[in-house]
């Protein structure tokens, strides 16, 4: 593999990724932060039990300028009848993007024949995706998250493959780092990772509650550029429980919890103006009432803690 210089990796520029950035807005908002664009990742509204298509229509009317949905959901619509030519006309029509997409193939497990089906889920997820207009796919630790190290180098020739896989199906696999897994728990790791493919269009996928749970800490994403970061899980974590057995479950609304958002948000405006912010939940007390109220809910909380950051 060739190794990009960490100019590449760190620094604003990027011209092979210039297709894979956000679009800047046309209009600005009155926010501190005004250029990020707000996601809505479906796990925040899943104990609703909404299929994907009342998903697309609460993230419209909620407001939200994108969506980032479970490959799963859009499966189940497709199994259940659903067109993705269909869908992505859907999408479209009610103004959204598909920013992001989750999935779990495991490519990086150290098993070939496992591996080789993970990589091989990962292109039907992909086409899955490209075909309802998705830019991106989440590539976590999926099957690797207890037993043995999987060297970092190692991990890297695997996520080389995965975004070789990506090119020919359209999709940018994000590299995810998950807190509570044995291999690629930190933002450093997944920042070393991505450098080492010597692919152009590396990037990591952070997470506030993981840069939390896994003790990276947050200080470290000013060393990210707007090409290495493009788009970020935003939750809030609460003081109790402990990081040491906090868990997804556990995350609450941006600035509603004791994560130092207005550092997080100043630095991820350093690095990339035009970031995604996509709100990641899994919080069960959530999941009663009105959906459409608690996407709403979500949106608000996520614009308050932009406009209390300010501009840098």
């Amino acid at each position: 593999m060739t190794k990009p210089s960490r100019r590449q990796f760190l620094t604003a520029g990027g011209a092979a990724l210039a297709s894979a950035r956000v679009p800047r807005p046309a209009s600005a908002a009155s926010d501190g932060l005004a250029e990020f664009r707000y996601c809505l990742n479906m796990a925040t509204l899943q104990g609703y039990k909404l299929d994907v298509v009342q998903l697309v229509e609460v993230a419209a009317k909620a407001g939200y300028q994108a969506i980032e949905p479970w490959v799963s959901l859009i499966n189940t619509y497709v199994k259940g009848g659903g067109s993705l030519p269909d869908l992505r006309k859907r999408i479209a029509d009610q103004g959204l993007t598909v920013e992001s997409a989750i999935a779990f193939p495991q490519w990086m497990v150290d098993d070939p024949a496992k591996r080789a089906d993970g990589l091989e889920q990962a292109r039907r997820d992909m086409d899955v995706v490209a075909r309802i207009g998705g830019k991106r796919i989440a590539a976590p630790p999926a099957g690797a998250n207890s037993g043995a190290e999987i060297g970092l180098l190692q991990v890297a020739e695997r996520y080389r493959a995965l975004l070789e896989l990506g090119d020919q199906m359209g999709v940018v696999p994000e590299l995810e780092f998950w807190g509570t897994s044995v291999n690629l728990n930190r933002l450093s790791q997944a920042a070393f990772v991505a450098m080492e493919t010597g692919h152009p269009k590396a990037c990591v996928l952070a997470d506030v509650f993981h840069l939390y749970k896994g003790g990276s800490g947050f200080s470290g994403l000013r060393m990210l550029s707007g090409d290495a970061l493009q788009v970020f899980h935003l939750n809030d974590f609460p003081a109790t429980p402990p990081r040491e057995t906090i868990a997804d479950r556990d995350r609450v609304y941006p600035g509603d919890g004791i994560a130092p958002m207005n550092q997080i948000l100043a630095e991820l405006h350093r690095v990339n103006p035009i970031l995604v912010l996509s709100l990641e939940l899994f919080n069960p007390a959530y999941w009663k009432g009105d959906p459409l109220e608690t996407a709403r809910t979500g949106l608000a909380k996520m614009r308050q803690a932009v406009q209390k950051a300010g501009t840098p």
